[in-house]
């Protein structure tokens, strides 16, 4: 391949073998110097040799050049770092080396020689080679894409210097010749034309990368591979295509002039950056055609609007046929065409109206929660929409809240309620102005030059015969507290609206929860039917409600509350909420004794707190001082000893009512009350009621088993008798899970059965013991009250002498020992403490 001349000769091909003699030569003297032969002049990065660094300084880690020319890779390799011309026949330089951690050095000498050789032709030539310069260097070739031929079609010829003075043979390799696509270049063997076999297009294959070869018949490389790019020309063989066959464009009918609307992209599969890719849009057609409302940019693909006249309800859609071609639009151009399809968003731009300017309406008095009216709309928007739906308002009117107006979703009429009664007597009629907007606001331009639609509403309030009218609702009496009975107050009052008058109406009372009042049919007023406590009405302190029907002549009704507020007087005295209290000597010095009084406050604190007993023992014990209004503090003196106290104690309210308790203090020595009973005394002790009823029980119980014993010894006459030891055998203490039924004959010589039976004779006759799980029993009396002292037959009550001969179901009548023994024993205790404290 002819092209640019360089000075290197055919002996530099075997220098590279001297070199390596050479380079080996030194091997073991490679710390002392290496020659290399090299050419006259060397271009910069040429490669000169290579130094064996490892048999001279194994370790080293540092390697420098003497000479700025050259420089030293960690290999061994010697480059050039600038053109290199031996002027002399010699050159040399020193490559230092070096062990930073050891601080070895150790250097190597390099000499440069430019040496004439003389190489013998090969076969019959017996000339000497003479240095010239080389041609063998890259041509720039190429071909044209969807070439015609004729095939095969040159396409230049590759040569080498070396054919001057060798027979020299030519091959190619890459892409196209020995790799895909297979054998579209051949070249000529032995005179370097290279041709290509077939057409190519460039939009597969821009550019091949071929290397050519030059050698010898015996295979020597008479020079280095030649790299033989081919490019392939472009031609304009594609159409430019739109990324979409369709395009779907939005914009709102509102938009400004200049809006963007979209943007169109095509691609084009020449070459770039040239004309055959250089596009141009432009718009072609335009459905509906008039008026010109939008424009496209020719080189960025840009639609925009360059009119006003988007509005959607005149056209909501536009179609446009656009084309690019390249070759910047030239006539010759390949071009391509899409279709854009612009659909024009609605905007507020429509306000809506009414269709009258005034409506009328008419509704009954006292009716509510009731549709008078519908009002319909014009809007030219899109239906369904938020620039479609109405919003209803009440501008004037409604001061009192009687109507509302809402919009109904389907139809976008606005319906006019009444969610309060009206009365005829007070407004014959009310004119209501309605205003209508939309959901969504208004464009702004359409803002500036709109205003709200209006429209006038009447609405006629149509008379009703009406029944009495409770108004208020609550009405208020005062009266005051213990009032006689007979009081009479003025009580509640109804009217009939359209007369405004209470005659003729009849008042009755519904509800009275303590039954305290009474109502005049006539007047409505009250009496006091019994006396009057303010602290027992619940809830306390609140207002004694009761509740009035009012009915005129024609038996229409209203209800209505009458609110008594019952006076407070002072009629109780205040109380001390402690009966018992327990005070841990010596942690306690005190304890805090608080009253309460359910009248009114203005009769009850401050409460003054005082000693009842005032003998002079009580007052050497304890002491009371003042904690609040409602609580004194009761301290006891150091020397109290540990026993149980009765402390009197006068409360007094504000106004002199008092009461006396009797407080009884546990002077304890604990830690906390907890620890402490109420003590007992031992001293003293008196039979209180309920012990003299156990021991007459007892006495009765006794009583009883005699009985049994004699109404055993009567059977065994009349019948053919019992064993001496009757008395014994009556009563039967069994430990069997089931003894049977034992009878015994009663005083009236009837035969009892005792058990789970009914009998006649004593309320409950005594029968057999039975023991159930270990535990003895005796069948006893057991009244309607639970207790001894007596019993309930059938709904009369009976001693235990009146209970004879009475029917008694012996179920209702059954006390266990054990509940006996339990019910005994507390009050025994009782009469016991009782007794002492007396």
């Amino acid at each position: 391949m002819a092209a640019a001349e360089r000075p290197i000769p055919l002996r530099r091909a075997l220098s590279g073998l001297l070199l390596t003699l050479v380079v080996f030569s030194f091997a073991c003297e490679a710390c002392k110097k290496v020659t290399f032969n090299i050419p006259s002049k060397l271009e910069a990065d040429n490669i000169v040799g290579r130094v064996n660094l490892k048999e001279c300084l194994r370790s080293a880690d540092l390697i420098r050049s003497g000479d700025p020319d050259f420089r030293v890779l960690d290999d061994g390799s010697v480059y050039t770092t600038s053109t290199v011309v031996l002027s002399d026949e010699k050159r040399s330089f020193t490559i230092w080396l070096s062990d930073s951690r050891t601080q070895a050095q150790k250097e190597i000498k390099v000499l440069l020689e430019h040496q004439k050789k003389v190489l013998r032709k090969r076969y019959a030539k017996e000339a000497v080679l003479r240095r010239s310069k080389r041609r063998w260097a890259p041509i720039p070739c190429s071909m044209q894409e969807n070439s015609l031929g004729p095939f095969p079609l040159f396409l230049q010829q590759v040569q080498s210097d070396a054919a001057q003075n060798y027979s020299i043979f030519y091959s190619i390799s890459g892409h196209g010749v020995d790799q895909e696509p297979l054998n579209l270049f051949f070249i000529e063997r032995d005179t370097g034309n290279l041709y290509c076999t077939r057409p190519v297009d460039r939009e597969e294959y821009e550019v091949f990368d071929l290397i050519a070869y030059a050698s010898t018949a015996d295979g020597y490389s008479a020079d280095m591979p030649l790299p033989l790019p081919i490019r392939v020309e472009d031609e304009n063989d594609n159409h430019p295509i739109f990324t979409e066959a369709i395009y779907n464009f939005e914009v709102p009918e509102s938009s400004r002039l200049g809006t963007t609307v979209g943007v169109v992209c095509a691609t084009d599969k020449d070459e770039p950056d040239t004309m055959h890719t250089r596009l141009k849009y432009s718009i072609l057609e335009q459905t509906p055609k008039s008026p010109g409302i939008f424009s496209v940019h020719p080189t960025t693909g840009v639609i925009t609007t360059v009119a006003h006249y988007l509005d959607r309800e005149t056209v909501d859609k536009y179609s446009l046929i656009m084309k690019v071609q390249d070759m910047d639009g030239q006539l010759f151009g390949l071009m391509s065409t899409s279709t854009c399809i612009i659909t024009v968003k609605d905007s507020n731009d429509n306000a809506p109206t009414f269709k009258q300017n005034t409506y009328e309406a008419s509704v009954e008095e006292n009716a509510y929660n009731v549709e008078i009216l519908r009002i319909p709309i014009e809007d030219k928007d899109l239906i369904n929409t938020a620039n479609w739906r109405a919003n209803f308002t009440i501008l004037k009117g409604n001061e009192n809240g009687y109507f509302k107006i809402s919009t109904d979703k389907e139809t976008n009429e606005g319906v006019l309620y009444v969610v309060k009664p009206l009365n005829y007597e007070e407004n014959h009629q009310v004119t209501l102005e309605i205003g209508v907007s939309n959901e969504a606001p208004f464009t702004r331009d359409f803002a500036l030059r709109t205003t709200m639609n209006r429209a006038l509403v009447t609405v006629h309030v149509r008379d009703q015969d009406e029944g009495p009218e409770c108004s208020p609702a609550a009405q208020y009496v005062r009266i005051q507290e213990h009032s006689v009975v007979g009081s009479k107050v003025n009580g509640y009052k109804a009217y009939d609206p359209e007369t405004r008058s209470a005659s003729g109406i009849r008042y009755k009372k519904l509800h009275d929860p303590k039954g305290w009042i009474t109502i005049d049919e006539i007047s409505g007023s009250i009496t006091t039917s019994k006396i009057l406590d303010r602290e027992a009405m619940t809830p306390r302190n609140d207002l004694y409600n009761i509740t009035v029907l009012a009915i005129d002549q024609d038996g229409r009704s209203c209800t209505g509350t009458l609110a008594v507020n019952i006076e407070d007087m002072n009629d109780n005295p205040p109380e001390i909420l402690q009966s018992y209290v327990t005070i841990c000597k010596p942690k306690m010095r005190y304890t805090d004794i608080s009253a309460v009084d359910p009248d009114e406050p203005i009769h009850g604190p401050p409460f003054y707190f005082s000693l009842a007993d005032t003998s002079p023992e009580m007052n050497r014990m304890w002491t009371l001082t003042k904690v609040n209004d409602t609580a004194a503090r009761l301290s006891y003196q150091k020397n109290a000893e540990f026993q149980e106290y009765s402390v009197p104690i006068t409360v007094k309210d504000r106004e002199g009512q008092s009461a006396t308790k009797t407080v009884r203090v546990n002077l304890c020595d604990c830690t906390h009350p907890s620890q402490c009973l109420p003590t007992r005394r031992s001293a003293g002790v008196i039979l209180g009621k309920w012990a003299i009823l156990a021991i007459l029980l007892g006495i009765a119980l006794l009583f009883s088993v005699l009985l049994t014993l004699v109404c055993g010894v009567f059977g065994a006459k009349k019948r053919k008798g019992f064993p001496e030891d009757l008395a014994q055998q009556n009563l039967i203490i069994s430990n069997t899970e089931a003894p049977g039924d034992d009878k015994v004959c009663s005083a009236n010589g009837f035969m009892t059965q005792t058990v789970n039976n009914s009998g006649q004779g004593f309320c409950g006759t005594m029968g057999s013991g039975m023991k159930n799980g270990g535990q003895e029993t005796i069948e006893m009396v057991k009244g309607g009250h639970q207790t001894l002292e007596s019993c309930r037959g059938t709904g009369h009550h009976h001693t235990l002498d009146s209970c004879r001969g009475g029917h008694v179901e012996t179920d209702n009548c059954r006390h266990t020992y054990s509940e006996w023994h339990n019910f005994t024993q507390p009050r025994l205790g009782e009469d016991s403490i009782r007794g002492h404290t007396g």
